[in-house]
């Protein structure tokens, strides 16, 4: 049976602000589960946690200072650490900041750590989310070096801002300029932040030169989708905290693992990445993470609907989908007298909560005079609409 040889913690966007910040309570509670999580298994401990930048809110010394007392007060001795800087600390200018993270963390903006015998590569931004020629060229020849010492082993790589058109999330918040430098080596294991976007969605995992995953939040959650009648931060994402634990094993097979702050639990969609380390055997390439499996709502699925003003409320329950939850519900209005379509809406399941909601609320707004009739779609991640639809009537007086 395997055992455990390596185990280490990465997250990104903690957000500090000031010394009242809910973010620097996350940050405690989940470094000290995590300890407490490996405390419980038969390989003790971590050895690093890797923090992929956006610590900090405007990237201020203060911010830094608040970031440093909870992160050290709680890192144990025998866990070794990256911390890059991003976007949010060069508020005050890359130069400062370099700076800064030399004086208080000991940290280059480029790093390279051999860790329990795995390389873990860091590269930060040298313009905004974007990395420049002598960044390129640091990541070929770091990754390369890492190659050569063990072709066989995972490679660790991390930066800030996703590769563009992998995870979710990295549509709107991603780039390319690291893809020449990476592509030649299936070995990376690859992880970045910045777009917030959930860990225990199926999307957050993608394999196509490599494998990347996306890291989260401590701080709130934003959405790579545009439709939502609220806008990219759904009205619950403030209680959102998440981060991976990623575990390697004697065979040097990677699992990672999307970890709850707020509750306290792994998401139970563990995945594993196994060698060797070639596109040929990649289980989470596009074509085989698809599902065409639909949603349902089950039979009596509560649905109700008041008026406030021109605003048609509904509240309904969730429908199930086979393997996952389900993503996000399509709400059509019709009007009864000719079958026309009058208003849509989009909303969020929830699903990045781990204490998944029971009921929905979706707004119907500038509801004219009239009599119509709302149909609920629900859908899954891979755009499959719901087998059954839930329908209820609605009439607003002139």
């Amino acid at each position: 049976m395997a055992q455990t040889v390596l185990r280490f913690v990465v997250m990104s966007d903690v957000h500090v602000k000031d010394k009242d910040c809910v973010e620097l309570g996350r940050l405690e509670k989940g470094l000290r589960e995590a300890y407490a999580y490996a405390d419980g298994c038969d390989f003790k401990g971590l050895d690093a946690v890797i923090v992929v930048g956006d610590f900090t809110h405007n990237g201020t010394e203060e911010q830094m200072l608040l970031f440093r007392d909870v992160f050290f007060r709680n890192l144990r001795p025998g866990t070794d650490y990256l911390i890059s800087a991003a976007g949010h600390e060069y508020g005050g200018g890359i130069p400062e900041t370099h700076e800064r993270m030399r004086r208080l963390f000991g940290m280059e903006p480029n790093m390279h750590r051999v860790i329990k015998g795995y390389h873990f590569i860091s590269v930060a931004p040298d313009r905004g989310t974007h990395y420049g020629p002598a960044q390129q060229a640091y990541a070929f020849a770091e990754t390369q070096r890492a190659f050569d010492d063990d072709p066989n082993k995972a490679i660790f790589f991390f930066q800030h801002a996703h590769i563009n058109y992998t995870v979710f999330g990295s549509y709107q918040w991603g780039e390319m300029d690291l893809i020449p430098a990476l592509m030649h080596f299936p070995q990376i294991v690859d992880f970045s932040g910045h777009s917030h976007c959930p860990i225990n969605d199926p999307r957050n995992v993608h394999q196509g030169y490599f494998t990347c995953f996306g890291t989260g939040s401590l701080s709130y959650t934003e959405m790579d989708e545009f439709d939502k009648y609220y806008g990219t931060v759904p009205p619950d994402g403030d209680q959102f905290a998440q981060f991976l634990i990623v575990e390697v094993d004697d065979a040097g097979a990677v699992t990672v693992r999307a970890y709850d702050i707020i509750t306290g639990r792994f998401f139970p969609c563990d995945r594993v990445i196994r060698p060797p380390f070639t596109p040929a055997t990649f289980e989470y390439t596009e074509e085989k993470r698809r599902s065409d499996a639909a949603p349902r709502f089950p039979e009596h699925t509560p649905i109700t609907c008041e008026l406030a003003g021109d605003t048609a409320v509904l509240r309904f329950g969730q429908a199930v989908c086979p393997a996952e939850r389900v993503k996000d519900y399509l709400v059509r209005v019709t009007r009864n007298a000719d079958g026309a379509q009058l208003r849509s809406a989009a909303a969020w399941s929830g699903y990045y909560l781990f204490d998944l909601p029971e009921t929905v609320t979706v707004e119907i707004r500038d509801l004219p005079a009239g009599e119509y009739t709302a149909e609920v779609i629900a859908r899954s991640f891979w755009g499959v609409p719901s087998e059954n639809r839930l329908r209820i009537g609605i009439k607003k007086d002139a």
